[in-house]
């Protein structure tokens, strides 16, 4: 996962970009690179494949000194992990480079344009086209490299970060944050100034910071920085004094983990697509699950087992692989797999889900897998953890550390996951075709700014959830895809606000569960536009009549739903498939909001740790 560092002041920026990029090391890289201004009119670039030992020992090789300097770790999404494709790039002149992180959804357009225009492009990369936009702003109509690059930006879509650097003018450097696909903090020093995608990397150097806000951009001197939206407009800002404790530090601006990592979710997704995606072929690779077509074409059958939060990600992964891949999937808690005596063979499939990768019940059950002759496969979180270890393939979430103990960004990020894997098996088996694929990953990589959207209603969905802080019981109703994303809600609400609440498949609440309903007993129905819509409007009407207060979860511009519901929490249309991820956030935030007015340890609530190692 891409990591972002400057530096201007009077030291040599070289080996505070290069200590920068290993505090962020932890989330997860291909390569590496520094662009430093060597002067006068000169920037060189180090950069280099693999770790950042290899970077640190390409500079030994060729030293470079000077500042300021930008640096960057990037985990590829367009383009194979290369020296070329690797961060900074450089513009045409040679005289203005960029590091990036994020998605240009539009970057295939915006090549176009530019190549038809006289740029030469030298790598894969959609980041290649901002560094072009900046210079034909800033040579071929002669502005300054703010607002050459404030134009620039405006051409994106997507969510995105970026900091650039200029031969011409190499007292700044400017950064600018589009969307939640990247944080910018900027670090105050002594006649010098720092900016990181990620708080430890200025830590060794100032506790003096202030937050970029998506839609706001900054000129960095090295005697401060001045804060701009993206039209220009002067923004007035608070320089924030963090603890050194590094571990409350990484909160930044917000007053919870979990609130953090919401709102990273964005971040998390780009993330976990970035580098597995052929856009233009409509194909899927992960680098640690090597599989062919024989193999795909083989799997009898695939056995998700997983605990918590993890199991909700994997009933949704039953849809996504029995629909894409067209191959029979159960669900299995991991807690009583082993007890089952599943009928497993050696043309099966255990695939584990477990954020750190050490929970004791899912190792066990991974373990029975194996002693029944089936193909081990994992999506875990924690890099280098035991599920890692023992399996014969696995998916990595690319989330980065997951703190709070109520797993939010970690239960987003195998959603996305077995997306993919279901576009993998697919192909390999010949269930999709090549322009269903290209729809479907059209689809997928517009999914972190439709997340980034709902992240911008937050203050609509904590208007809602403060006016049911009183609640004692709650039910959360979906149908289809969304009897997960129930009971993914209903456990973040119980996890962290001590509320009984109970997700419960919403054609069977006439079965008995309906008993219950009364006005102090409140229902969240799932009712967005999906083929089960129809069926979640009656369940909605049926809880009304027994005086229940709704809570209805819809689609924006559903005024069916509106007509009908106490409440509605509104979402941006989301393709079907991919619904479970946009639907949970503002879940998320509903149970946050409850817990944080009742006074609560969100981020380590009574009775939980955040990993089970004990069965």
């Amino acid at each position: 996962m891409c990591g972002i560092v400057g530096y201007i002041g009077p030291r040599d920026a070289v080996p505070i970009l290069l200590n920068g990029l290993r505090r962020l090391e932890y989330r997860g890289y291909d390569s590496a690179g520094i662009a430093v201004y060597t002067g006068p009119g000169e920037i060189q670039i180090r950069r280099n494949v693999g770790k950042l030992q290899g970077l640190v020992e390409a500079v030994e090789r060729e030293p470079i000194s000077g500042s300021p300097g930008i640096g960057h770790t990037r985990w590829a999404t367009h383009g194979e992990p290369t020296v070329y494709n690797a961060h900074p790039h450089r513009s045409q002149s040679g005289r203005i480079v960029v590091v990036h992180n994020g998605i240009v959804e539009n970057f295939l357009e915006l090549k176009a344009e530019l190549v038809a225009e006289g740029f030469t492009f030298r790598s894969e990369t959609d980041t290649e086209v901002i560094v072009h936009l900046i210079e034909r702003y800033l040579e071929g109509e002669n502005l300054s490299l703010f607002e050459a690059t404030r134009r620039a930006l405006r051409h994106l879509k997507g969510s995105n970060a970026v900091v650039v650097m200029a031969a011409p003018e190499p007292d700044k450097l400017v950064t600018a944050r589009l969307g939640n696909a990247g944080g910018i903090t900027i670090g105050y020093g002594q006649g010098e100034m720092f900016i990181a995608s990620d708080l430890p990397a200025l830590l060794d150097h100032t506790r003096e910071v202030a937050f970029l806000e998506p839609g706001q951009m900054a000129v960095v001197t090295r005697d401060g920085a001045r804060l701009y939206t993206l039209d220009g407009e002067p923004v007035d800002f608070q320089v924030t004094t963090v603890p050194w404790d590094p571990v409350a530090a990484e909160k930044g601006e917000y007053r919870h983990f979990m609130l953090k990592e919401i709102h990273e979710q964005v971040r998390g997704l780009t993330d976990t697509i970035a580098g597995r995606v052929d856009v233009e072929q409509g194909r899927v690779r992960f680098l640690h699950l090597d599989i062919s077509p024989q193999q795909a074409r083989g799997i009898r059958k695939i056995f998700i087992t997983a605990c918590g939060t993890a199991y909700h990600a994997g009933l949704v992964g039953k849809t996504l692989l029995e629909r894409l891949a067209r191959i029979p999937v159960e669900v299995m808690v991991a807690s009583e797999f082993r007890y089952a005596d599943p009928l497993i063979g050696p043309d099966d499939v255990v695939l584990a889900i477990s954020q750190s990768g050490e929970t004791a019940d899912t190792l066990a059950a991974m373990e029975e897998g194996r002693r029944k002759g089936a193909t081990l496969w994992a999506i875990v979180n924690v890099i280098g953890s035991q599920a890692m270890r023992m399996a014969d393939g696995y998916i990595s979430m690319q989330v980065g550390p997951e703190i709070s103990v109520a797993s939010t960004k970690a239960y987003t990020a195998p959603l996305v996951d077995l997306y993919m894997l279901g576009l993998l098996l697919g192909e390999l088996r010949g269930t999709l075709s090549a322009e269903q694929r290209r729809r479907l990953v059209d689809d997928l990589m517009h999914l972190p700014e439709l997340v980034s959207e709902v992240l911008r209603r937050e203050d609509d969905y904590a208007a809602v959830a403060r006016q049911y802080v009183p609640i004692r019981n709650i039910f959360y109703l979906g149908r289809g895809i969304h009897m997960a994303t129930a009971y993914e809600g209903a456990l973040k609400l119980k996890e962290i606000s001590y509320i009984h609440a109970e997700g419960y498949p919403a054609g069977e609440m006439k079965h008995g569960p309906i008993a219950l309903l009364e006005p102090d007993f409140p229902v969240l129905a799932l009712v967005p536009q999906d083929p089960w819509y129809e069926k979640m409007l009656s369940q909605v009407e049926q809880a009304k009549s027994r005086g229940a207060p709704v809570i209805a979860l819809a689609t924006d511009g559903d005024e069916r739903v509106a007509e009908l519901a106490d409440h509605v929490l509104y979402i941006p249309p989301t393709p079907w498939l991919l619904a479970p991820v946009t639907a949970v956030v503002p879940l998320q935030i509903f149970a946050y909001v409850i817990a944080t007015e009742r006074g609560l340890d969100v981020d380590q609530p009574r009775n939980l740790a955040k990993s089970v190692t004990v069965e």
